[in-house]
């Protein structure tokens, strides 16, 4: 049975590309009769905002989307907070150890990037001639202040279908390079964060937007060294304001709370997001449950929903 996951920071207020992306995975699970599954990634305390999460899920029930599992309504597989999970994280960590796939890095971004340009050939973000000829012993049980952890690379092509790009195809050694793990300030890297509660939470579906397609082939090298099957993955093309940039959270008029205030429907906002991604021929309000029989990969758009400057005022008016 599919398992999929919606997996939001609490940073901030809840954006349209953030509905958008939560709606096309919760289609995907309920038109296949599976289970969905709510995961907050508050890992970086410092940026997360009290009561986003809360916020953040009253949002979405508004919309009319539900999960089986989550912090609020427990399941087989709690925590549901990433906050709660560094014993798994850290285990995961020892079997990575055990196979010799991992060493500590004292090197800065300063440092890499000072690497770059004495390069005389095009270099990855981390090279393998930085690894550490010698490292101590103890160096995982009693690690230096001021040190990360990294992640050996392998030579071998990553290969994955996405259900929206279609093949991708990416050498890691060559892209990115040895990726950390766990930084420098303690705080476990989202790379494995993820990849470990997906593998415990056995979800077999992972749909995000598409600024994170680069972090899949990492991810995949995670899986494998883990012994665990890779999940399906599925990025959404993003949500960008009317100059490009990425919609920001911190975009208030495009937050679903500041939608909610001025008074539009569930079903409104509904029918735009669902015509934005090609799921209906036209924006007319509808509930996320009336789309799961006609939902298909195959419908959904590849290129960037452009925002358009007056759509809260055209959502009101629909509305009305």
């Amino acid at each position: 049975m599919i398992r999929g996951r919606w997996a939001p920071s609490p940073t901030g207020l809840l954006h349209l590309g953030s509905a958008r992306t939560a709606l096309v995975a919760w289609l995907s699970v309920r038109s296949q009769a599976g289970t969905f599954i709510w995961r907050t990634e508050d890992l970086d305390g410092p940026r997360i905002v009290a009561g986003m999460e809360e916020a953040g899920m009253e949002d979405l029930r508004w919309l009319g989307l539900d999960w089986n599992e989550g912090p609020d309504c427990g399941g087989p597989h709690v925590p549901y907070r990433q906050s709660a999970r560094q014993a798994s994280y850290h285990r995961a960590l020892v079997t990575l150890k055990s196979k010799e796939l991992l060493f500590p890095c004292k090197l800065s971004r300063a440092d890499l990037r000072q690497v770059a340009a004495e390069s005389t050939t095009k270099v990855p973000p981390y090279p393998r001639f930085l690894r550490p000829d010698k490292v101590a012993n103890d160096w995982f049980e009693n690690p230096d202040p001021d040190t990360s952890i990294r992640f050996k690379v392998h030579d071998r092509a990553i290969r994955f279908n996405d259900l929206v790009s279609g093949p991708v195809e990416e050498v890691v050694s060559a892209s990115t390079g040895d990726f950390v793990v766990k930084r420098k300030d303690g705080l476990m890297a989202y790379q494995l964060a993820v990849v470990v509660d997906d593998i415990e939470m056995e979800v077999t579906e992972v749909v995000r937007g598409a600024d994170l397609l680069d972090s899949t082939a990492r991810q995949i090298q995670l899986y494998q060294a883990l012994g665990a099957r890779p999940p399906a993955f599925a990025h959404v093309p993003m949500v960008v304001e009317d100059d490009g940039r990425k919609l920001s959270k911190r975009f208030q008029s495009t937050s679903i709370a500041s939608l909610r205030e001025m008074g539009i429907h569930p079903t409104v906002l509904c029918g735009c997001l669902a015509h934005s991604l090609g799921l209906k021929p036209n924006a007319d309000p509808v509930w996320p449950e009336e789309l799961t029989d006609s939902f298909s990969w195959n419908k959904i758009k590849r290129e960037p929903w452009i925002v358009p400057a007056n759509l809260p005022q055209t959502l009101v008016a629909r509305s009305a």
